[in-house]
């Protein structure tokens, strides 16, 4: 991985320890509960407290605890959140960032004017904003590339090309894309692979086991999983990745608030259970939304009728944990009707942003992804009748009422 960037050493915290694999022969439920974690050693807090400090107290010039000297270095109560996180995705190394974007563009960091990146053709608005609209006009070439089709992939590399990036499951139409696959194209072309695994969650996917060098995801979303916090988190098991990340990480300074790091430390204790009934609501709603006489078609990885149904089966743990809570349909009818169907919901409260306990329902092509072309939008199918949901923890049953009510 020829990654032109400062040198790693000139970030002194390299030599920071690590707890993030202390417990990595246990199951998932207990690693999200107790890895990067130790009760408190002055009180025996079981929840790791908040350090709302910007600055520590050093025994003598430069002397200082675990490269506590600033927060924005580093603060005890994010570092468990980072080693927690790490932990769960099989990584050595977890960074957490302010959003996901600031995560994304910390990776963006690495590379240098000329550089070019293979961009997933169907990824989150924010992400083709960022990559087309601020570091294209850095001298970083973003070329979009359909990603389930490992031709386009080989074909789409050029000597330049540093960096590949893709979401799976894709956001909004929820196309699947071969990790594996991708893993061993980026290798070949001395290439990194960025995955965001926002949708998957590290319960369901683990792109560093598939050959990722890097895992993303937007902590806001399932991470966070209560629509009270925005955040970003990277993680990788390359020391050298790792080192160069930390040093964008401090330097360009897009670090969480304490109190972000907190609510998401305690929200990854129920990532488990929370994911295992957004996929089992999700499931229910998918087969009801097939059966819908006013519902064109339904794409959610969990349905045999999915494209990609086999990778994900082979890729997502087999389907043992479930699909997780998106699912993308298409009404019958125009705009119009999309637009009446959503204003319509109850219980489907129509916002951005998706994973939390609550359900969400929106419509990509005015809300989440008004930011690419219209052409890319047609492109990938991003049609006025595309709704999309979050499906999320209530009982399937009120939440299948609420949809026909709306639909009628």
């Amino acid at each position: 991985m020829a990654l032109p960037l400062l040198s790693p050493h000139d970030y002194r915290g390299t030599t920071m320890t690590t707890n993030a694999n202390a417990h990595s022969n246990e199951g998932f439920s207990t690693r999200a509960i107790h890895a990067g974690q130790e009760p408190d050693p002055t009180t025996g807090a079981i929840m790791t407290p908040i350090y709302q400090t910007s600055t520590f107290v050093q025994k003598s010039p430069g002397v200082i605890v675990e490269d506590y000297d600033y927060s924005r270095a580093a603060n005890p109560t994010r570092k468990a959140f980072e080693n927690n996180i790490a932990s769960l995705e099989g990584g050595s190394h977890g960074l957490a960032f302010s959003s996901g974007v600031a995560a994304t563009s910390a990776v963006l960091h690495l590379l240098k004017a000329g550089d070019s990146v293979l961009l997933c053709d169907d990824v989150y608005g924010g992400t083709n904003r960022l990559f087309h609209r601020i570091f294209a006009q850095l001298g970083i070439e973003p070329i979009l590339v359909d990603m389930t089709d490992p031709a386009a992939v080989k074909a789409a590399f050029k000597p330049s090309t540093k960096l590949v990036w893709v979401e799976t499951p894709t956001n909004p139409t929820l196309k699947v894309v071969d990790i594996a696959m991708l893993a061993e194209q980026a290798r070949a072309h001395n290439a990194v692979l960025a995955v965001d695994n926002t949708f998957a969650t590290p319960y369901l996917q683990n792109p560093l086991a598939l050959g990722a060098h890097i895992v993303h995801h937007s902590t806001t979303k399932y991470i966070g999983g209560h629509s009270d916090a925005i955040g970003g988190v990277l993680v990788t098991s390359d020391a050298d990745l790792f080192d160069r990340l930390k040093f964008v990480q401090l330097s360009v300074g897009a670090v969480p608030g304490i109190m972000e790091c907190f609510l998401l430390l305690r929200s990854t204790k129920t990532l488990a259970v929370r994911m295992e009934r957004h996929g089992a609501n999700a499931m229910q709603i998918a087969h009801w939304l097939e059966a819908h006489p006013k519902v064109e078609s339904v794409v959610y990885p969990g349905l045999t009728s999915h494209p990609q149904h086999d990778l994900v089966n082979k890729q997502m743990h087999g389907g043992a944990r479930g699909y997780g809570g998106m699912i993308t349909m298409f009404l019958k009818g125009g705009l119009a009707e999309s637009r009446a169907m959503l204003e319509k919901t109850k219980l489907f409260a129509l916002a951005e942003s998706l994973g939390g306990v609550e359900s969400l329902i929106e419509h990509p092509g005015i809300m989440t992804h008004a930011s690419v072309p219209a052409d890319q939008r047609a492109k990938l199918g991003i049609s006025d009748s595309l709704v999309r949901l979050s499906v999320g923890i209530e009982d399937a049953d009120d939440l299948i009422a609420d949809l026909e009510r709306a639909i009628g």
